[in-house]
């Protein structure tokens, strides 16, 4: 049996364990970000993948060598039908954290939305008995959304509904602001603006069960050692006599939930006016409808999954510059 005789740094990151499957193919998003706006706004937004692309662009990132040259950037298209306002959920906050006060929902429910859960609408009684004294007790609002992966082109009928932070005024401007849209649909334009930066979260691409050479990034064995080749090399030490947590083991890789800081939002486009559909659709996602936005970058996930967007919690710059693109290479 070979013995090293220097150390070597651990292989693969304890940052994302459990490395277990996602409970749900939906991503969720904890934390929303504090805006400073004097109007409120919803804070994010959420699509589906479509695929990836190169573009040309000028690079307009002051103090950089290619400073105002063009350049080719990889991106992902992300599909964007609308959002429909279904409800409106108050919270208040104590010691323990935020805790669910009341929910008011629209009149008018879409008919997909039966096939996740039944709601009833909440009456204009119901809706009048909301008096400043309760506001007062409000800590924050959230708006409920329905998107539906059909009005994207997809086959999936049941609706995805999630809950979008609300930011920007105070709680009555707020709840103007949702009493408002209650009810009605919000489209990507009226979120988000070109050049912006996004957070996205989705549920990355499961790659199934595999060994701690792949999953780890563990280095393989020379062949004189032992049998074994793609194994680890030892589980630990004679004492304790138990197998420490960060061991590199074999099991599952993919299908975890994860956050991208910082995405830039290249365009904002709909297909009936700009189409970019290739002859004979996207490969594995088919023919464009609707409107969709260009992101830098890679998006975690496989085609067609949902991927949701977000007010970037730490933007890089405060100033929103709308990129000029020169061509989109699909």
């Amino acid at each position: 049996m070979g013995h090293r005789k220097h150390s070597a740094p651990r292989r693969g990151s304890l940052a994302y364990l459990p490395r277990a499957r996602a409970k749900s193919i939906e991503s969720r998003i904890r934390t929303w970000p504090d805006i400073d706006a004097k109007e409120p706004r919803l804070l994010g937004f959420a699509g589906f993948k479509v695929a990836n692309i190169h573009l040309i662009n000028i690079d307009d990132r002051e103090r950089t060598p290619n400073f105002g040259k063009p350049l080719m950037s990889r991106a992902t298209i992300i599909v964007t039908p609308p959002m429909k306002i279904i409800g409106i959920r108050a919270y208040t906050k104590d010691v323990y954290g935020l805790h669910s006060f009341f929910d008011i929902y629209a009149k008018e429910l879409p008919k997909e939305l039966e096939r996740k859960v039944k709601i009833k609408p909440t009456s204009d009684d119901a809706l009048k008995s909301i008096d400043d004294e309760t506001l007062s007790k409000v800590s924050e609002f959230r708006a409920i959304v329905a998107v539906t992966p059909r009005d994207a082109g997809l086959e999936q009928k049941k609706p995805f509904v999630f809950e979008v932070g609300v930011g920007g005024g105070d709680i009555k401007s707020q709840f103007k602001y949702l009493s408002g849209i209650l009810g009605k649909s919000i489209r990507i334009n009226e979120v988000f603006k070109v050049g912006e930066y996004v957070d996205v979260s989705a549920i990355t691409k499961g790659k199934g069960f595999e060994g701690p050479v792949t999953r780890w990034g563990i280095k393989r064995k020379q062949h004189k050692s032992r049998k074994s080749v793609r194994a680890v090399g030892t589980l630990g030490p004679i004492s304790p006599a138990t197998v420490m947590y960060t061991v590199p083991r074999a099991g599952q890789m993919g299908f975890h939930q994860r956050l991208e800081y910082n995405k830039r939002i290249l365009a904002i486009l709909n297909a009936n006016e700009n189409n970019i559909t290739p002859k004979g659709g996207f490969m594995h996602f088919g023919v464009l409808k609707g409107d969709y936005i260009i992101v830098r970058g890679s998006v975690p996930g496989a085609i067609k999954r949902l991927v949701k967007l977000r007010y970037a919690i730490r933007p890089k710059v405060k100033k929103v510059v709308e990129p000029k693109i020169v061509d989109i290479v699909v």
